[in-house]
């Protein structure tokens, strides 16, 4: 919230100034969907035709960058948990979330590295993944009262199993647009009542997930 008051509050930017703003924007989410979010800083500026000192001046940290490109991605992902936690099915509500989070991935190496790692410096990204938790932990918990989930199982299982599937989306569907639903379909049944069996080891904690997704994003390469 306070970001966004931050955002609401600053003058407006000089018709260059936007101009500049507005390509690096562009070539970014270009960047970004090609090759992830860690592409260098000053491969953003030369695609956008800009200095390095103006990219740094409109957006001093990667995180402000990103946020910036992923901003609506990411609250749309929101309000699309708003509408599962508010449907009457939550087997139902928890797939077709979940199939609409990973469309989104599948078309974007830079949003399918904001989902299955972590970038700091991004308010919205850090709002989604504890949305995102809330939204599976509400479903989750509904699904297992409705017989239909197994019941040893934790959201931090679910979100490790798809941080591993996330990052072989955008790949996947490359080679075949679409055939990322089968995968998930299997990931899926084996969160099932039916496929409950002994499982080996507990789940991951919550700090013990981060401390993963913290791991598999890595520092960014200096521009």
């Amino acid at each position: 919230m306070a970001a966004q008051e931050s955002r609401k509050k600053s003058p407006p930017l000089r018709r260059d100034a936007r101009r500049n703003r507005d390509l690096l924007v562009a070539a970014a989410q270009e960047l970004f969907a090609e090759r992830g979010i860690n592409v260098p800083l000053d491969e953003i500026a030369k695609r956008a035709g800009v200095g390095n000192a103006t990219l740094y001046r409109r957006f001093p940290t990667r995180g402000d960058l990103v946020e910036a490109v992923f901003h609506g991605d990411l609250t749309a992902v929101m309000a699309a948990g708003e509408r599962a936690r508010a449907a009457d099915d939550a087997w139902g509500a928890l797939t077709a979330y979940l199939e609409g989070v990973c469309a989104l991935i599948a078309r974007d190496r830079g949003v399918s590295d904001l989902m299955t790692t972590g970038i700091e410096g991004a308010p919205t990204l850090d709002a989604i993944h504890v949305h995102n938790h809330a939204t599976l932990s509400t479903l989750m918990r509904r699904a297992v009262a409705d017989g239909e989930l197994r019941t040893d199982v934790a959201p931090e299982d679910l979100l490790f199993a798809l941080s591993a599937l996330g990052g072989s989306l955008p790949a996947v569907e490359t080679v075949r647009p679409g055939s990322w639903r089968r995968p998930l379909a299997l990931l899926l049944d084996g969160f099932r009542a039916t496929a409950q069996r002994p499982l080996p080891e507990p789940a991951l904690s919550a700090e013990e997930t981060r401390h993963v997704h913290r791991e598999l994003g890595g520092e960014p390469p200096t521009p």
